[in-house]
């Protein structure tokens, strides 16, 4: 019955109207069925505990999907809520986000940059789509997309570690030659340990497949692997990454120089994709936060 009287409240603070009038609110009870005395018995009544608390969640689960950019779905918001110190389930935040008419952005088809090229010598694929690693800096993931700003295409070459899912390595260039590719490996290899016989894998684009490119992997100390042509789940974690800086920070933004695309792109990484946002195949925890209890783990052993 109290679903009635607050569809009354609401539509009488709305003045919602019907055929051109604004009904009163005796004929909402008419046509509802409720009597006039509940009503105004329940319109007077303090709200209760369970509803203020509702409220103070809306409260809570409107500013952080509004922090997080329109990106996080029920889950993410959940886990948040969580990592706060809030008691409430998955379903109570799905049912409230709903009432608030909270959709987060949907993500748009990926498409492929890259051309198919061959490697002077067979590569194998090391990786067989097991983005998984026990430890940081034995296996990693890299592809290359595009950027459109209003100078012109902006490339972005990636290098991502499986154990935790962090963007290690990065580089950005108006061309899609191999210094880009050869660009994110060695920030990979300056800032992160890498292990010797560290795999790399990637797809088999002619960045991938040049000379240059298998003599950086061998300068390094790194193993070569590459996915088979035209397979996307050969390369998903990469494409994956992709797929989010898409979704929620590159579809919403005009970037009318290179320069201003490359600084927002690395704040993506650096501070929301890194250390903020939360990953599902990392028990809603962030790639840094995996990568600093790793760490303490070791220290402690």
């Amino acid at each position: 019955m109290s679903q009635k009287y607050a569809f009354i409240a609401a539509e009488h603070a709305d003045g919602a109207t019907f055929a051109g009038m604004a009904p009163t609110i005796v004929q909402m009870l008419k046509w509802l069925g409720v009597s006039k005395s509940g009503f105004y018995e329940w319109w007077g009544r303090p709200a209760s505990a369970a509803m203020c608390r509702r409220e103070e969640l809306k409260l809570k689960i409107a500013a952080l999907f509004t922090s997080f950019g329109a990106v996080y779905g029920y889950r993410r918001i959940h886990a948040e809520l969580v990592r706060a110190g809030e008691r409430v389930g998955p379903e109570l935040v799905r049912t409230l986000m709903r009432e608030l008419n909270l959709v987060a952005l949907q993500p748009k088809p990926y498409k492929r940059t890259t051309i198919a090229g061959e490697s002077a010598t067979a590569v194998p694929d090391l990786v067989a789509r097991d983005f998984t690693a026990d430890r940081p800096g034995v296996k990693l993931v890299g592809d290359i997309t595009y950027i459109r700003t209003w100078a012109g295409w902006l490339y972005l070459a990636t290098v991502i570690d499986c154990f935790n899912k962090e963007v290690i390595g990065y580089a950005m260039a108006d061309h899609m030659r191999t210094e880009l590719a050869t660009g994110a490996l060695e920030m990979a290899a300056r800032n992160h340990a890498l292990e010797p016989g560290c795999i790399m894998h990637t797809d088999r684009g002619t960045q991938y497949t040049s000379t240059d490119y298998a003599i950086k992997i061998a300068d390094l100390d790194m193993r070569a692997s590459l996915g088979r042509t035209g397979i996307c789940w050969d390369n998903a974690l990469a494409e994956s990454f992709f797929a989010a800086l898409k979704n929620e920070r590159v579809h919403h933004m005009v970037y009318p120089t290179r320069k201003k695309a490359r600084a927002d792109i690395a704040r993506y990484i650096e501070l929301f994709y890194n250390r903020r946002r939360l990953h599902s195949a990392l028990d809603y925890r962030t790639p840094h936060e995996v990568r600093i209890e790793y760490m303490n783990s070791q220290l402690a052993a």
